[in-house]
């Protein structure tokens, strides 16, 4: 991964030829299940490959500027998580990704960082991993914003261990919607929140989304793609398999996955 300003100002994240490929050993749980899926739809190819390779994603080239909400669909196993983790430097670094700016990324709002601690002690470790480049006051404040947005009340001095899903989903949410970046990467953001916390968070969501420079949203709910989204990609067969405008890209993904050849 690079950060450069030798391109065009408006661009945020320029990904060229871009090739994710996996070694099953370190794969781990879901890789494997990407396996079942590819072998399910192509079991000759996948015996014919490299052994112990797993190849999720080939030549991909895009740009993503200023302004732009890009929605990413594909069926599970496509590569879409994969894709967003390598953009923001979970998988060590690339030469065909360049970024400008702040990325952030929001992965599984369920995480669990310590479950042995309580709720405000993994609020403020998930807020120096996250808020890392920002001063100590100012992620003081966020974990005091978050714990209050939360509305988790006196269960923030609870053992993460035993937190519902929405408990989880609601204090980390509280936290990655504190700050604006110039890159924010979500994927499935409402999950495991409940129906009153999410009411109450998407507006907060939706203000980040428009403070933010660019951003990458994963979801299964075309609503929210609709919502949030003003460019689809589609990912199929380790390639893109369409690029436009969030209508046409629904159309698209819906009449693939509504018919055999997806």
């Amino acid at each position: 991964m690079n950060y450069t300003s030798t391109f065009d100002p408006d661009i945020v994240l320029k990904v060229e030829n871009l090739d994710i490929t996996y070694r099953l050993a370190y794969a781990g749980m879901d890789s494997l299940r990407n396996v079942f899926i590819k072998a399910l739809s192509n079991p000759v190819k996948l015996l014919f490959r490299e052994k112990n390779q797993l190849e999720l994603l080939k030549g991909l080239s895009f740009e993503l500027k200023k302004g732009e909400r890009l929605g990413l669909l594909g069926v599970n196993g496509a590569g879409k998580t994969s894709l967003c983790r390598t953009i923001a430097g979970m998988h060590g670094k690339t030469p065909n990704i360049h970024l400008r700016g702040v990325v952030r990324a929001i992965f599984e709002t369920s995480v669990v960082v310590q479950p042995e601690l309580s709720g405000i002690e993994n609020a403020k470790i998930l807020t120096n991993l996250i808020f890392h480049n920002h001063s100590r006051n100012d992620r003081e404040e966020i974990v005091k914003d978050a714990v209050e947005f939360s509305e988790l009340n006196e269960f923030i001095y609870t053992p993460f261990k035993h937190y519902s899903k929405g408990m989880k989903a609601r204090l980390f949410l509280s936290i990655i919607s504190a700050r604006p970046s110039d890159l924010l990467i979500m994927d499935e953001v409402f999950s495991g929140a409940d129906t009153f916390f999410n009411e109450k968070i998407s507006k907060r969501v939706e203000d980040m989304i428009h403070d933010s420079g660019a951003v990458i949203f994963i979801s299964h709910h075309n609503d929210l793609i609709e919502k949030v989204c003003n460019r689809v990609i589609v990912l199929d067969d380790k390639k893109i398999a369409f690029d436009g405008p969030t209508s046409d890209g629904l159309e698209y993904y819906l009449s693939k996955t509504q018919g055999p050849a997806f």
